[in-house]
């Protein structure tokens, strides 16, 4: 048997929350007990623990004070959860307004063995709100001989008339006094010599959790580790090999594949998601102190990237609880992090592509905006009205090749694309510039976003994020800040003429020319949206 259920508390002295303790004493010694109560607080603090014990003091014939004997087969049988009269229901499979229908039938039967029924609702905010309400009457005037103990982790989620027909009682973290205290009792009874030192340790592991606590010292125990401060948080800060250095690498560089296979290995070995997620925060406000207080860091991240991050993984530690797999959250904010358009390594110079790299060797996509030429070698100026954006951008060639993909599979994308313009990349975002609402509207909506997106990829030979963003439409079309006249001649309907291709709508010297593009987009789309 774990040592959890082994060592489970089975008397009032035996809880470890010193508030629950010496509340729950004071009613039961009262001789006044209320007939619902509710537990709430984190998790593995004893709750059901502290109902089951409840339970026991109501119907044991031996107690000793206010004390259950926890020998009689009362106790026993209700310790092990396994007495008739002592209903432990799972709101969370048994939420609906039938199971509650059912409960308050049976709530009228007295009981078969025992002095007093009692019912344990575990996850009570998981109730639907009609359940909720059918609870209620039989909440404020139960049988005499009925007893109710809620138990939640989120007590904010029950509706307010239930509050108002129970007794609260809060089961807080705990503090490092009462993790001594549980582990201390547990070290005796298991004659294991370690001190108060290494059981703080584990305390500082266990998120507020005897249960979690207990676990790590059972797990300790089991690997023979040493039983000092040192090897004990060296064992538990590696997690079963996780190197937290490597995968914040990993995160720094985008690398989302080898991020989360590196994740599910450790995971799968038996490391604990929310130790990970611990490591990490850490780590990570360690680096944000180095930045603030000396500028430069140890990880490749800028300050805002080290603030994103710590931002997606503290929002990913607060849903593990709630997760059908405690690792998804944390594969969220991974995901989102590596795959955001937003901010992230791209605004790090130090992690930006450099001009000679094996990826501009491949692709050919960094040069300089002054030098860029399209497919038929005319030159390519892509200052955006005067602005000045020091930036590396793709190459005319490839933005060519990409709309030529594109037009083979949507005519409507790429007309929209005739009015855009790519103003930065950064290896793996690529920014276009649009003058219109109507134009950024449909290029970030699908399905013309995924496909700008494959084809783009496609001709660089690596993922690519488009983002949008809108800018002052030029002065005087978009002929003279897109291809020159020196480019091309231009014939007095404002379109340039090369022999074998005619640059339609966005080289009007009009502005709205643009309703040309959006007529051709809807026409050539009509059947198609």
């Amino acid at each position: 048997m774990t040592f959890y259920l082994k060592y489970r508390a089975k008397s009032f002295d035996e809880l470890d929350i010193t508030s629950v303790r010496e509340t729950l004493r004071k009613i039961v010694a009262s001789g006044n007990i209320p007939h619902a109560f509710l537990f709430y607080g984190p998790k593995g603090t004893g709750k059901t623990s502290a109902a089951r014990i409840l339970a026991k003091s109501l119907n044991c014939k031996n107690k000793k004070g206010i004390e259950p004997c926890n020998e009689c087969e009362i106790c026993s049988s209700i310790s092990k959860g396994v007495n008739i009269d002592v209903i432990e229901m799972d709101a969370a499979s048994h939420r609906g307004i039938e199971d509650i229908r059912s409960l308050r039938e049976a709530v009228k039967l007295a009981p078969s063995r025992l002095d007093k029924k009692v019912y344990i609702i575990d996850e009570a905010h998981m109730l639907t709100p009609e359940a909720s309400n059918a609870l209620l009457k039989t909440l404020e005037e139960p049988p005499e001989h009925v007893f109710f103990i809620l138990a939640t982790t989120n007590p904010e989620k029950l509706i307010p008339t239930i509050l108002s027909r129970v007794v609260s009682v809060g089961f807080t973290k705990p503090t490092e006094e009462e993790y001594l205290r549980a582990l201390k009792r547990i070290a005796k009874l298991e004659k294991l010599k370690i001190g108060d030192d290494a059981l703080r340790v584990i305390g500082e592991f266990s998120d507020g959790s005897f249960r979690d606590a207990v676990k790590l010292l059972e797990m300790l125990v089991n690997e023979n580790i040493k039983m000092t401060p040192e090897e004990i948080r060296g064992y538990l800060s590696k997690t079963a090999g996780f190197d937290t250095q490597s995968f914040l690498e990993m995160i720094a560089a985008r690398d989302a594949s080898r991020a989360l296979a590196y994740l599910d290995s450790v995971v799968s070995k038996g490391a604990s998601v929310k130790n990970i997620t611990d490591l990490l925060i850490k780590r990570l406000r360690e680096e944000l102190i180095i930045q603030v207080t000396q500028e430069k860091g140890t990880l490749p991240l800028s300050r805002e990237d080290v603030i994103k991050l710590l931002d997606l993984f503290i929002g990913s530690l607060a849903k593990i609880g709630y997760a059908t797999l405690e690792q998804i959250p944390l594969e969220i904010a991974i995901a989102d992090w590596c795959f955001s358009i937003f901010g992230g390594v791209g605004d790090n110079e130090s992690n930006k592509p450099q001009v000679g790299s094996s990826t501009d060797e491949r692709s050919g996509i960094f040069e300089k905006e002054n030098n860029e030429k399209d497919s038929k070698g005319r030159k390519l100026n892509l200052e955006d009205n005067g602005e000045s954006e020091d930036i590396k951008a793709i190459s005319g060639d490839s933005w060519t090749k990409a709309l030529s993909i594109v037009r083979q599979k949507n005519a409507s994308t790429e007309a929209l694309l005739r009015a855009a313009k790519p103003v930065n990349f950064d290896g793996r975002l690529l920014t276009l510039r649009v003058y219109y609402s109507f134009h950024k509207e449909r290029l970030e909506s699908n399905p013309h976003r995924t496909i700008l997106e494959k084809s783009i990829s496609q001709v660089l030979g690596k993922d690519i994020i488009v983002a949008c963003k809108l800018g002052s439409p030029p002065q005087n079309g978009f002929a003279s800040k897109t291809l020159g006249k020196a480019d091309g001649a231009e014939d007095g309907n404002g379109e340039i003429k090369d022999g074998s291709h005619t640059s339609e709508a966005v080289l009007s010297e009009e502005d709205d020319d643009i309703v040309k593009v959006a007529e051709k987009i809807f026409n050539q789309g009509q059947n198609k949206f």
